[in-house]
């Protein structure tokens, strides 16, 4: 309860912002560590704050470019016992840390106008299909839900599409909610096309 008093009290004024997931193995120079950094500085210039998982890889890409880009840089950190510790690029006012897995999902889900995936292992699945699934089943609203890396992600598109779809667990406008895209300039073309058709407003 405390996690989530916290949490609330902290983000409940942070402005719209995009939620970033991926590995926390991704080390700088890699290319998508440089993607991820161009990706947030561009959503940032275009006054969008940044939330990620607070710790090293992909989520440190993801707080640099939000301070490069002069946007707000949220940390949501998760206690793990390898892996996960603070990066260097996150505000210190907006530097959370949690215990609970599904308090820190309820904070990246509850305060965050978009979700870019980057790739990355089981962490990254799981909260991209704990998205997809509130928004298939109206738990939460519609917003983009983009993957980044047309490589990386097309065996699991593939699959979706001749057996999740063929076997018809998912329907055909469950799997238009998702958008491939390849550079940063292709991630915030679809978000402000988004938010040029639909408001800002709370997820739930």
């Amino acid at each position: 309860m405390a996690e989530f008093v916290d949490g609330f009290e902290a983000l409940a004024k942070i402005g719209p912002c995009i939620s970033i997931f991926g590995s926390a193995r991704t080390q700088p120079g890699h290319e998508a560590y440089e993607l991820t950094v161009d990706i947030t500085k561009k959503l940032a210039e275009e006054g969008f704050g940044i939330i990620s998982g607070g710790g090293p890889g992909i989520m440190e890409a993801a707080n640099k470019g939000a301070q490069l880009g002069g946007g707000k840089s949220v940390g949501l950190n998760i206690e793990l016992p390898f892996e996960q510790h603070d990066n260097p690029y996150i505000d210190r006012d907006a530097n959370l840390h949690f215990e609970y897995f599904f308090v820190r999902k309820t904070m990246f889900t509850k305060y965050s106008q978009g979700f870019v995936m980057m790739p990355g292992g089981f962490g990254t699945m799981d909260e991209f299909f704990e998205v997809a699934t509130l928004i298939q089943t109206g738990k939460m609203l519609q917003v983009p839900l983009i993957l980044v890396g047309s490589t990386y992600w097309a065996g699991l598109m593939e699959w979706l599409q001749t057996t999740m779809l063929t076997e018809q667990y998912i329907s055909s406008e469950d799997l238009q909610l998702l958008k491939i895209a390849d550079t940063a300039e292709e991630v915030a073309a679809h978000v402000l096309n988004f938010y040029s058709k639909n408001p800002l407003q709370p997820n739930f």
